[in-house]
């Protein structure tokens, strides 16, 4: 990629986060009546009074924005208010943001590293048993909501068989085995969805693959098959597949909002869930922002990889 287009895509990014930002902040603006009784419906006139004030409510709404994003850029992310006190948002971000990324990440790896064998050999062994079943198994997963297989995986391995703990969550530092057992089922419960898209992405782009002239000579050639299909025809293939897990880093982080609730799991999406229950709309334009963030950045760096993946992608952009 040129520096032209690299900043021109650095521009794409700094208008989308702004844009994100400025809906986030739109937020309390949609709320009906007062935003002050809802968030502290039963606070006294001068504590609603401190809550105004500290909001900014008697600004413009553009004013209020400027001064919104530039405490959010220095990390200041509002308030949780109750009647008695108020307590600053990025404290407890601090503290469930790592668990939250844990999670997305252990998924999406988990993912990868069973649909890319299985995606492979579905192609090399196309309208085979294993083909058929593997397709098979892939529409069943996707046929699976979060919730409904978190419950399925609590009662009988976590319950039933008492296989894995069902709820609850360790810091990797403090105790691995017992942090990487509590994390099994939630994992589990986010990955299999993204199994079946991965393995049916990847398989229908190496079956293409598998019939470019390339392929045709390096069997030739009487190179191994496996050597053929992990080393020549895989890279090509999986343009779609990082493009996708780049894409569904917001689904797996939508998914972890009901995961981390039903496993109880203290990260961001239990945060999200306990500010829309506690009605704490500072907290939640705030936490929406940065998820909304994350996944544009995530996808940012995903076409930046792509000249690593291909490098046809790479000639492109030196010859233009």
């Amino acid at each position: 990629m040129t520096w032209g287009g690299l900043l021109k895509r650095l521009v794409q990014l700094i208008v989308t986060v702004l844009a994100v930002t400025l809906f986030s902040a739109f937020l309390l603006e949609l709320l009906p009546g007062d935003p002050v009784e809802v968030l502290v419906p039963f606070g006294s006139d001068e504590q609603r009074e401190a809550v105004r004030a500290d909001l900014e409510l008697d600004r413009p709404f553009i004013a209020r924005y400027g001064s919104w994003l530039g405490g959010f850029v220095t990390g200041d992310l509002g308030n949780y208010y109750t009647v008695s006190s108020s307590r600053p948002v990025s404290e407890r971000l601090g503290q469930a943001f790592p668990k939250s990324a844990q999670l997305v990440i252990y998924s999406q790896i988990l993912a990868l590293i069973i649909a890319i064998p299985v995606g492979v050999f579905a192609a090399a062994r196309k309208s085979s048993f294993f083909d058929r079943m593997s397709s098979a198994t892939a529409f069943a997963m996707l046929a699976i909501p979060n919730f409904a297989l978190a419950l399925v995986l609590q009662y009988y391995l976590g319950v039933r068989w008492q296989v894995f703990p069902t709820s609850g969550y360790t810091p990797i530092t403090e105790n691995p085995s017992e942090h990487f057992q509590q994390m099994v089922l939630p994992c589990i419960t986010l990955a299999v969805g993204q199994i079946a898209v991965y393995m049916r992405l990847l398989r229908s782009d190496m079956i293409a693959t598998l019939q470019q002239d390339f392929i045709l000579l390096a069997k030739a050639k009487g190179m191994r098959s496996r050597r053929i299909l992990f080393r020549h025809a895989l890279r090509p293939s999986s343009l779609t597949l990082l493009t996708v897990a780049g894409l569904n880093v917001g689904t797996l982080i939508g998914g972890a909002l009901i995961v981390e609730v039903l496993f109880q799991i203290p990260g961001i999406g239990f945060m999200m869930q306990e500010a829309i229950g506690q009605r704490q709309i500072v907290a939640f334009q705030s936490l929406v922002a940065i998820v909304a963030i994350i996944y544009v950045v995530v996808n940012f760096l995903v076409d930046l990889l792509y000249t690593a993946v291909d490098p046809r992608i790479r000639s492109e952009g030196s010859r233009s």
